[in-house]
């Protein structure tokens, strides 16, 4: 488990991710998602505007931008996606998994990794891994930024939740089960999980369309070396476990 004294030595970094139960969906499908995604994050940011496929197997093949997205180059990326043994039948009930880079400076590269149309496991999740230092981190790693990824995410993936948060706090709660919802800096719940109760300041909520509600802690950055932060954290999360929105509701996380 990771400590504070971690925190301390080692830079704490962030990340945003979705994340939603067994839904069957076809490459067409998981590339309309993508596009959509794509498209948001592109007007939240310049340095999310730029996307290139990674290829796989990783490192080899050549470079292949998805910005703008083009709807049969996505397709085709999550056709072959699919997940297989190495000359053996495809797994198509794990989904189709397709992985993207950006073009940020040295240091400053962005990465989101997909898999979309699962319908046995768990296994839907799109995962946004953010810049830990330079100026990238210090304007990506904001509230108002990561409250526009989430709701970028729940537009574009339709998940059962979404968290932006810190690894670090993370890996220091243990109650953030590999089952349930994680409560993060900025926490997106589904509408069909249930009502968000009233909770305590500075949290703040606001809705995304008639999909579901966003919860956004603190202002400021939320990291684990502010124990009023950590504590702020626990009580929202005890609320909204009592209003019965943080059990499992068929979304396990991968990312």
């Amino acid at each position: 488990m990771t400590t504070l004294a971690d925190s301390r030595t080692y830079p704490e970094t962030y990340y945003a991710g979705a994340y939603w139960g067994p839904r069957r969906e076809s490459p067409e499908a998981c590339a309309q998602h993508a596009a959509a995604f794509f498209n948001l994050l592109a007007a939240c940011d310049p340095l999310l505007a730029h996307w290139n496929k990674i290829p796989k197997p990783r490192g080899k093949g050549r470079k292949t931008p998805l910005m703008p997205p083009d709807l049969p180059t996505l397709t085709e990326a999550f056709r072959r996606g699919v997940n297989r043994e190495p000359g053996g039948p495809a797994f198509e009930q794990l989904g189709l998994r397709v992985s993207a880079y950006n073009d940020g400076p040295p240091g400053e590269m962005v990465s989101v990794s997909m898999n979309c149309g699962a319908y046995e496991q768990n296994n839907n999740v799109c995962v946004l891994y953010l810049p830990s230092k330079g100026e990238s981190a210090e304007r990506l790693i904001t509230a108002s930024m990561l409250t526009k990824v989430a709701r970028s995410m729940a537009l574009a993936w339709e998940p059962d939740w979404a968290v932006a948060m810190s690894e670090t706090y993370r890996g220091m709660d243990g109650r953030q089960g590999k089952d349930d919802p994680w409560l993060g800096w900025v926490t997106y719940l589904a509408r069909h999980r249930g009502t968000v109760p009233p909770l305590p300041a500075p949290v703040r909520i606001e809705p995304v369309e008639d999909k579901g509600t966003l919860i956004i802690l603190t202002p400021e950055r939320f990291t684990v070396a502010n124990p009023e932060h950590i504590a702020l954290a626990r009580r929202v999360r005890e609320l909204l476990a009592q209003a019965g929105l943080m059990q499992r509701a068929g979304a396990g996380p991968l990312g």
